[in-house]
């Protein structure tokens, strides 16, 4: 395939801290290339330097086909106008049915949709999409995953969707460490070369490790003879002359080993392999007595001539897990704001128990303060309080640098974090959570999901992500054209069992992989967890050519 650009050396640093380093990756013609990488670590950054938008720090980038049309669509944006008398701008956004409304008044899916059909409309030969699945509904997706295989040009991406990065991938830029790791193939066969590199480099290092041991041994004997020598040479008459010569040529061997050692290390030194990421953080709630918590009747509304849901009527109780499910326009969004008095209903009733401390997370990442750093967001007296926060921080996955850094510099997913900060530190009884996922990093999703799996208040989830809510989740209310219904978790028999069991093997994998990368084959529990990832990759694939 033809290269379409190169990328060369390149740096870029934000208040005296390094974002990356030594950058280098070639796109070919054709290319869907993923980038992944933890929150913070300069996906998005990377876009915009290759879109042109910030300046480079050093390195350059090398374009090897003059006048290449790029077009980028933004993971968020706060307003946007849509071209809905461009044929196939229109066409895109009948499909993925996307009211002509205001961008203002759109849902948080249908905005995505509206720029993304801007973006895929406009055939450039270079198509950036950050975050392109966030807010999707799974048929969207599945639509969006098609535009993208037939795309006539060369598509780079940034997203934390596993299974999305699976189905359009052919490359991966992995942002690790600084530095970008380039691989051909999608997700899951990049983390299975990565397990491969990693325990690759920690025998290597062991390796290493034990010929050190084994020299570092030879010069302490070496030395001990050294200074046995010396001591004779002081001591013994008639023999000083041979023990002066002798702790000579043993201080000579010393010094000429330990060199050996230091130019060996200087050329072929390896390092330890690097724990993996991870972010740890718990939610507790206050003690909360009672049973009903909230409760809804006859709810109407309308928005722009459209019927969202008519006489709604629903209880949720004191510490009940609820997921509020429907397509992306439904009106999830909005009914939340109706409960939280941010939006007028045109009829009904809403109560809420007065002694509820409900914490409400949007999914706008542009209602924080952004000038703001979190020193300043978080301020607290204390030198014992403000460490409490900053421990918080470094467990999110935060740099320390990031706590005198305004909030406005922060990529999407550090700030969801931030917004997360608030209902950890102040244990609020419920949580109504819209959208909590996007932005995040794959161990951050599972550290909310797991954190929420045992939150002990009541939680109110709009999500698209179905085994997200699966795991955190008892009850839910689905948005119908028919109005809202409420259904307590189903039995198994009851949803799709064969999907159901793929997305379980494919997460029982995952983890799996993530111990074998820091074990060796020495470890006894190695050939255990070989053969059960060996296992669940048989079972996947059965179940996929089914």
């Amino acid at each position: 395939m033809q290269e379409l650009l190169k990328l060369q050396d390149l740096n870029y640093e934000i208040a005296d801290y390094m974002l990356f380093k030594n950058v280098n990756g070639t796109v070919h013609s054709g290319d869907v290339i993923g980038i992944i990488g933890k929150n913070g670590a300069g996906k998005s950054t990377l876009l915009q330097l290759i879109n042109g938008n910030l300046p480079l720090s050093n390195g350059k980038i090398n374009w090897l086909q003059q006048n290449t049309t790029i077009e980028m669509v933004e993971q968020e944006t706060e307003d946007f106008t849509a071209k809905h008398d461009e044929a196939v701008e229109a066409s895109m956004l009948a499909k993925w049915k996307v009211p002509p409304n205001h961008y203002q008044n759109l849902s948080g899916g249908e905005r995505l949709k509206a720029r993304l059909a801007k973006g895929l409309s406009r055939n450039a030969q270079l198509l950036l999409l950050d975050e392109p699945t966030n807010h999707l509904d799974e048929q969207s997706t599945k639509i969006l995953v098609e535009y993208i295989k037939h795309y006539q040009g060369s598509v780079i991406l940034v997203s934390h969707d596993r299974y999305f990065l699976d189905e359009v991938a052919t490359k991966i830029w992995s942002l690790e460490d600084r530095k970008l790791i380039e691989h051909d193939g999608n997700y899951t066969s990049y983390m299975k070369a990565r397990e491969h590199r990693r325990l690759t480099q920690q025998r290597a290092y062991e390796k290493q490790q034990q010929k050190i041991e084994t020299i570092e041994g030879q010069l302490n004997e070496l030395t001990a003879w050294s200074q046995k020598a010396h001591a004779a040479s002081t001591k013994q008459e008639g023999f000083k002359e041979y023990h002066r010569v002798k702790a000579k040529r043993t201080d000579a061997q010393i010094k000429s080993k330990r060199k050996r050692l230091e130019q060996e290390l200087e050329h072929s030194n390896v390092e330890a392999v690097k724990p993996e990421y991870e972010v740890q953080f718990t939610l507790k709630a206050n003690d909360k007595h009672g049973k009903r918590l909230l409760e809804v009747k006859k709810l109407q509304k309308t928005v722009n001539n459209r019927l969202l849901f008519k006489d709604v009527s629903f209880t949720i109780q004191a510490g009940e897990k609820v997921a509020l499910i429907g397509p992306n326009g439904s009106g999830k969004t909005t009914l939340l704001k109706i409960l939280m008095g941010k939006t007028k209903a045109e009829g009904g009733e809403v109560w809420i128990s007065p002694s509820a401390n409900i914490g409400y997370l949007t999914q706008e990442v542009f209602d924080l303060p952004l000038a703001k750093t979190p020193e300043e967001l978080f301020y607290r007296p204390t030198f014992e309080e403000r460490g409490k926060v900053q421990n918080l921080m470094k467990h999110l996955g935060f740099e320390t640098a990031a706590w005198k850094e305004p909030i406005l510099k922060m990529s999407m997913g550090e700030r969801v974090k931030c917004k997360l900060m608030a209902y950890i530190l102040e244990e609020k009884d419920v949580l109504i959570l819209d959208e909590p996922t996007n932005h995040l990093d794959l161990p951050s999703r599972e550290q909310l999901e797991a954190t929420l799996s045992s939150y002990n208040g009541t939680l109110l989830i709009v999500s698209h992500d179905r085994y997200f809510l699966e795991k955190t989740t008892n009850s839910s209310l689905e948005i119908k054209e028919d109005g809202i219904h409420k259904q307590f978790k189903e039995m198994p028999s009851q949803v799709d069992e064969q999907k159901e069991l793929l997305l379980k093997l494919e997460t029982e994998r995952q983890e799996v992989l993530g111990k074998l990368s820091f074990m060796t084959v020495k470890d006894s529990q190695y050939p255990i967890l070989d053969a059960r990832f060996n296992e669940l990759t048989k079972q996947i694939n059965q179940l996929k050519n089914n």
